[in-house]
Formats: C-alpha cells, sequence, structure tokens
C-alpha cells in the first residue's frame, strides 16, 4: 500500500484543498490519503475558524483516509516548529511514502538546496547570519539574506514566498530526520496566501475567512466542495464562526496574573516583546487590537499573535525544548477516520513507532513527555469548546466525551 501523507490547516476546507488531495494522489500514485491537520488552533496564530472537527469532518468527506491532529504546541509554532512537529508525525508512522505540498514555485529542486543549507547549518551559512543579526535584520530576513548569500541559485523572492518558506522547512525536517519520505510539491492553485478577495473558485483561506467574519458568508459557498455545502450552511446559517476577539477577555485575564520576567517563560515570547506587552497591558482592547499595537519593524503581526496565544494557552520555551530533545510528537491523536479505510488503518497500526490514539482513555500508554503535550491538547481543546459553547449558547462538550469521526 503506498500512503501520502499531507500537512494541513483546512481553514477552512476549500476547493484549493480539494484540489490538492487529488493532485496529490495522482502525482505520487498513492493508494490512501493521511493527512496531519492543525487541532483548534493554527499556525498564523490565532484560534480556527471553525473546529477541528468539523474542519476533518469536511476532508474525510472530500477523500482523506484518516485525519490526525497536530498537537498544540507545533501547531502554533513557527514555520519550523510546525514543520518538524508534523513531519514527526509522519515519519514516525513509518507507512508513508511521501508528501506532497503545495508552494509558489511549485519546483521541489529549488527548495531542496535551501532546505539542505539549514539543515546543516554550515559554517559559512552561520557566518551570513550574524552579519545580517548584527545589522539590525529581524531572524527571519536575516536568514533569508544568508541563504541567498550562500547559494548560487536562490531567488530571493523564492524564499520570502510563504508556501515556499513552510516547504523547506518539511524538506529540512526530513532531512535531519533521514526520513525515507520522498517529497513532491505542486504549485498553489490561482489565489496567492495572503489575497483578501474572493476569486472565481480558488480562493485564499484568508479571504475565505474574511468573507465569512466580516463581510457575507454565504457568498463562500461557490469556494466550498459541494459535498461540504450541508456543513459549511449550517454554521453559516447561525454565523458560528470564532476569531481571535473572541478570546479577548481571556487573554486580558491571563496577561494580567504575568509580570515581565514571567512573561519570558512562553514560547516566542523575547525579553524586548515581554516588555512592550507589560508597558502597554493598560491599552488592551482586543486581542486583534492588541497585536496591531505591539507590532513593530521587527515583531510581526503573527509572531505576536502567536505569543500572545502561547501565554494564553500557557504553553513554554521549555514545553517545547522538551519536546525537540525527545523526538518531536510522540503519539499520533486520530479525529477520524473513512468507513473505507479498514485497510489504511491495519497498515498504520503495523507499521507505527508511537501509539495511535482513538480515545484519550489511551493515555496510559504515553510516557511522561507525551502525556504533557496530551494534556496541552485537551486544555487547549476544552478551552476552545469553551468559548464557542458559550457564544453561541450551545451544550458543552469536553475533549474526553468526544467521539472519533467515522465518514
Amino acid at each position: 500500500m503506498k500512503i501520502v501523507g499531507l500537512i494541513t490547516e483546512y481553514n477552512p476546507f476549500h476547493n484549493g484543498h480539494l484540489y490538492h488531495i487529488e493532485k496529490a494522489r495522482r502525482l505520487t500514485g498513492a493508494d490512501s490519503v493521511i493527512a496531519v491537520m492543525s487541532g483548534d488552533y493554527v499556525q498564523r496564530g490565532t484560534p480556527a475558524i471553525l473546529s477541528k472537527r468539523l474542519r476533518a469532518a469536511m476532508a474525510l468527506r472530500m477523500g482523506v483516509s484518516v485525519v490526525i491532529e497536530l498537537p498544540v504546541a507545533y501547531a502554533t509554532g513557527s514555520a519550523e516548529y510546525f514543520a518538524e512537529g508534523a513531519v514527526s508525525i509522519l515519519d514516525q508512522l513509518g507507512c508513508i511514502d511521501s508528501i506532497c505540498f503545495g508552494s509558489e514555485c511549485g519546483d521541489i529542486t529549488m527548495l531542496e538546496e535551501p532546505a539542505r543549507l539549514l539543515a546543516d547549518e554550515p559554517e559559512h551559512y552561520q557566518t551570513a547570519l550574524r552579519a545580517a543579526l548584527r545589522k539590525g535584520q529581524a531572524y527571519p530576513k536575516a536568514r533569508q539574506t544568508a541563504l541567498v548569500q550562500c547559494l548560487e541559485n536562490a531567488s530571493e523572492q523564492i524564499l520570502e514566498k510563504p508556501n515556499n518558506i513552510l516547504g523547506v522547512e518539511y524538506l529540512k525536517a526530513l532531512y535531519r530526520r533521514k526520513s525515507p519520505i520522498k517529497a513532491y510539491t505542486i504549485t498553489r492553485k490561482s489565489s496567492g496566501y495572503h489575497d483578501t478577495e474572493l476569486k472565481d473558485r480558488f480562493s485564499s483561506a484568508t479571504a475565505i475567512r474574511k468573507e465569512l467574519l466580516h463581510g457575507s458568508p454565504d457568498e463562500v459557498i461557490s469556494q466550498i466542495p459541494a459535498q461540504c455545502n450541508d456543513l459549511m450552511q449550517e454554521n453559516i446559517l447561525n454565523r458560528q464562526f470564532l476569531c481571535a476577539d473572541d478570546f479577548s477577555l481571556l487573554l486580558k485575564y491571563v496577561l494580567l496574573k504575568e509580570t515581565p520576567e514571567t512573561l519570558c517563560r512562553y514560547q516566542d515570547v523575547s525579553e524586548d516583546l515581554a516588555n512592550r506587552i507589560w508597558k502597554n497591558r493598560n491599552q488592551f482592547q482586543s486581542f486583534e487590537k492588541f497585536c496591531e499595537l505591539l507590532k513593530t519593524k521587527e515583531l510581526t503581526y503573527s509572531r505576536i499573535s502567536r505569543s500572545l496565544l502561547h501565554i494564553l494557552l500557557q504553553i513554554t520555551t521549555n514545553d517545547v525544548t522538551t519536546y525537540k530533545k525527545n523526538g518531536g510528537c510522540r503519539y499520533a491523536h486520530i479525529l477520524g477516520f473513512r468507513n473505507d479505510s479498514t485497510a489504511t488503518l491495519t497498515h498504520m497500526k503495523t507499521h507505527t513507532s508511537i501509539p495511535l490514539l482513538t480515545r484519550l482513555a489511551q493515555s496510559q500508554e504515553l510516557d511522561d513527555c507525551a502525556l504533557h503535550m496530551l494534556k496541552q491538547d485537551i486544555f487547549a481543546s476544552d478551552l476552545y469548546e469553551s468559548v464557542r459553547t458559550d457564544r453561541y449558547q450551545i451544550p458543552f462538550c469536553s475533549e474526553y466525551q468526544q467521539q472519533i469521526l467515522r465518514i
């Protein structure tokens, strides 16, 4: 059996994602598709617009065989940590033959050389990086500058595109793990990652979220595969979408308990950012407005949003360091599977080197590090469910009560 792995957010699921699934299957010759998907929070540092189980249900309807949750510490991390976590799951499953990801360039060879350089970090690269940092460049820009200097064929334009950057990180993670998984890439269909306006059929997730939250949600239906329309229509009817500002009061409460010293414990919170948070805490109005207030030339909106989310979810630098030392994600929490994927599940169980969790009661199989990671996931999901159910006055269902999806 040949299986292709996809690393996804599906925030929300749209026509471009269906194109990716179908193209990945054809390109790799895969019999089955396994997706590692962000849970209730995503890499840009915000809650997902729809719950993880609803997004997983859409993916399963559209041909994904199994959906596995990417633990929240990785799902809300930088591109490097996001990629490390997802690749660690796919690699440890032991049955993934290939991964396929979207990129702006659509050419795997253009991404391989910078990925190998970043994986090895030779001395000439480190020297160029230090020189760029001394000039006052923020780390992402300094890294880009160093790569362009060290690679003859590197294009600055390629290295500044968000999906190319993620692709480089996926490849780097595969190289560092010495993984046998083969990587493929396909060109993103139509819209760019940051495009904010709807297109004919292939709009960016950014544009779709903007329309759902601030525009005419009914306009989004044409962007969703027809088989998922009923799931989306129910949420459109009740406008049951979440954004960062729905967590504003919770964030303000947490920030009131912190000091500049304690803020530095959290992942992505530098001493400079901790001081900015502390000095500006009395001007807090909402999650999103606080991000705008704290933003500087060196600290991007996404970096600040991730940092604030880590404070809210209590994800520390020590947590991430410990996870990394222990090989990344040490379990695979299965959110759902297709009823016709019995052979895929059997194949996974035969080859995996990490526990496959279909029920949280199986957590006794985990070591202390993995158990701590799982408890973070449970807390984060219960917090999301609390905000969602309180806002829309619907019954709360804890993570322990949730059932695995079978479609």
